[in-house]
């Protein structure tokens, strides 16, 4: 089993910055990739961003790609995801997200962040 604990996050105004963070513990070394998705009110969870925790090849959905930036800390199995140009529709519950190399998946608690115009 893997557990994931999630921080960060918050509200900001469009244009500022916010930053996620989400630490793995348990069976970590089973862990191949990590990220965050997004789930805003009436819409369906999508992917914001991902990396591999091997290679740290990094996949970006379309409308965050050049504003957030994820990163992993290896030793710490902890990825990081720093959004920066925070717009309004940036905002909703942000989930961490690891796949093990087995297909297991595991999702953290979610965490609100809220971007005001």
């Amino acid at each position: 089993q893997i557990q994931l604990v999630q921080s960060g996050g918050g509200s900001a105004q469009a244009g500022g910055s916010l930053r996620l963070s989400c630490k793995a513990s348990g069976e970590v070394l089973r862990v191949n990739v990590m990220g965050w998705y997004r789930q805003s009110p009436g819409k369906e969870r999508e992917m914001v961003a991902t990396i591999q925790r091997n290679v740290e090849f990094r996949k970006y959905a379309n409308d965050v790609r050049g504003r957030f930036t994820i990163s992993i800390d290896k030793a710490s199995t902890t990825v990081d995801l720093q959004m920066d140009s925070l717009k309004p529709e940036d905002g909703g519950t942000y989930y961490c997200y690891v796949k093990s190399y087995y297909g297991q998946e595991y999702w953290g608690r979610g965490t609100l962040v809220t971007v005001t115009s």
